[in-house]
């Protein structure tokens, strides 16, 4: 127990705090509700739970030998978050369609695996814990961090989502949900020109240009 207790203390801000899907969960939950947002989550999950899997098991070497790929992979994320926001502020009659054909499994397997800080994040988790969880599990060590992480991942991201929809029941005005769709738009746009600043790889652009 105290193992978990100090894992879910690490764990849980950076699984809670607002990162690229959990505003798309948001916003998912406050256009087509919880139910129709599960496709999303599972896309999402699937990811997550491979990530940890390769990670985990030793695979991950190879993106922590080749950083390159990481930083190409969240100029990509943030391109395609760009994209996810200017479709949120969409108010045509078709946006409610639009938005659920668009917030669904593949997107949720897109919108993860580009996400180099969720790579990051279950970095992180094994660096910290997986010597103590070897201690104490054994060779399953590896797999019960896995499965801790997967549970975590799935609750908060359900409460995400119910969130945006509890945001959107507070009123039915078009202007109160044209405000909701701005509001979630300009977070992903936030966070995506943070992933493109916050790049490694403009400083090796400017070594090159400076040579």
């Amino acid at each position: 127990m105290s193992l978990f207790f100090l894992w879910f203390s690490v764990m849980f801000p950076l699984v809670f705090s607002p990162g690229p899907a959990n505003i798309v969960f948001a916003a998912s939950g406050a256009k087509v509700g919880v139910k129709r947002s599960i496709p999303l989550l599972t896309g999402v999950d699937s990811v997550f739970i491979v990530k940890s899997l390769v990670i985990g098991f030793g695979l991950g070497k190879f993106v922590e030998n080749y950083p390159h790929v990481m930083n190409a992979m969240q100029i990509l994320g943030a391109l395609y978050l760009l994209y996810l926001g200017a479709k949120f502020i969409q108010t045509d009659a078709k946006s409610e369609i639009s938005v659920q054909k668009t917030l669904g499994f593949v997107d949720g397997l897109v919108i993860q695996l580009l996400n180099s800080k969720g790579w990051l994040m279950v970095f992180l988790m094994f660096t910290l814990f997986t010597d103590q969880a070897y201690l104490l599990f054994g060779e399953q060590g590896t797999l019960v961090l896995v499965l801790w992480l997967a549970i975590l991942n799935i609750s908060i991201h359900l409460v995400w989502i119910k969130m945006g929809q509890l945001l959107a029941k507070v009123s039915n005005s078009p202007s109160y949900q044209k405000a909701m769709n701005l509001f979630y738009a300009s977070c992903l746009f936030v966070v995506s020109g943070w992933l493109i600043v916050d790049n490694p790889i403009w400083e090796g652009i400017a070594e090159i240009s400076s040579l």
